[in-house]
């Protein structure tokens, strides 16, 4: 038997969720570590667990649910994964980046990404929301083998990754909201574990401001099928509050994002509106 094709593979998740919901929507959205609570403001929804579709993984990450929701947010239909998947996980790079695939096959052209990620621009506090301005990867590229040319080009241009256009509204959002979100520069490691003071350090003088552990792979998934991308980060913990009796935890970065995720989904609704 033939194996498949990648593309046949999306194609096949992309028809399975066409029998499944009514909604076609341009607009996909993800939800990181505690930020899955956005979901419960689309309208209508038609959701749809990761383990009924066909090639999609398991999520296992803490605060992430494993569902595919459709519906409408602020009027617009949009499609949302609550809870993503990790490298760290044990999947690869192709599971890893599936979804947006699978999105892109379905017809959305507008990714927004969030994440849950470590401040390390020494002016953040806990709570904060960063608008991703640009990344630095430190994760093997989804893009590496031979080339999918149904969906984009070779070599994918990496300069104007993150729409200044959907940036713009998300700060006139948050400023009529009283509001003040940082930008900066996002830095992806592949995890599990949390970085070293050295690592905290190191990571800044490379121009970092924020860093976790997801979210890139999809981005650069989502650049070479040519969507608009914007993309957040909520800082739940923070490099400078680190010492000998403070230390990194996973319960924590989810209460932190939890507390949160109402600000950014009233950021959302507008970037979902936004045509």
């Amino acid at each position: 038997m033939n194996e498949k094709k990648p593309i046949e593979i999306f194609d096949e998740s992309a028809e399975y969720l066409r029998s499944r919901t009514k909604y076609r929507p341009s607009t996909g959205i993800i939800l990181g570590s505690g930020l899955g609570k956005l979901a419960d403001a689309i309208e209508e929804p038609d959701i749809i667990p990761y383990r009924e579709i066909p090639h999609f993984k398991a999520s296992t990450a803490v605060g992430h649910k494993g569902n595919l929701i459709f519906g409408r947010l602020n009027g617009k239909e949009v499609v949302a994964m609550q809870g993503r998947f990790h490298y760290y996980e044990g999947y690869s790079m192709q599971d890893v980046t599936l979804p947006v695939r699978v999105m892109c096959r379905f017809g959305v052209k507008r990714l927004l990404v969030s994440n849950a990620a470590g401040g390390i621009n020494p002016e953040f506090e806990v709570g904060d929301m960063m608008i991703i301005t640009d990344h630095i990867s430190f994760m093997p590229n989804p893009l590496i083998g031979k080339n999918i040319d149904e969906l984009g080009t070779r070599f994918p241009d990496m300069t104007t990754v993150y729409s200044s256009k959907l940036r713009r509204v998300a700060i006139e959002k948050a400023s009529s909201m009283g509001l003040t979100l940082r930008e900066g520069v996002y830095v992806a490691e592949t995890g599990p574990t949390y970085e070293t003071p050295a690592e905290y350090r190191m990571y800044r003088m490379m121009g970092g401001d924020a860093v976790g552990m997801s979210t890139v792979p999809e981005v650069i998934a989502a650049r070479h099928c040519g969507m608009e991308i914007f993309g957040m980060s909520v800082i739940t913990n923070c490099a400078k509050d680190l010492g000998e009796e403070c230390m990194n935890d996973g319960d924590d970065v989810v209460r932190a994002a939890d507390k949160a995720a109402d600000k950014m989904t009233e950021i959302f609704r507008e970037i979902v509106n936004c045509e």
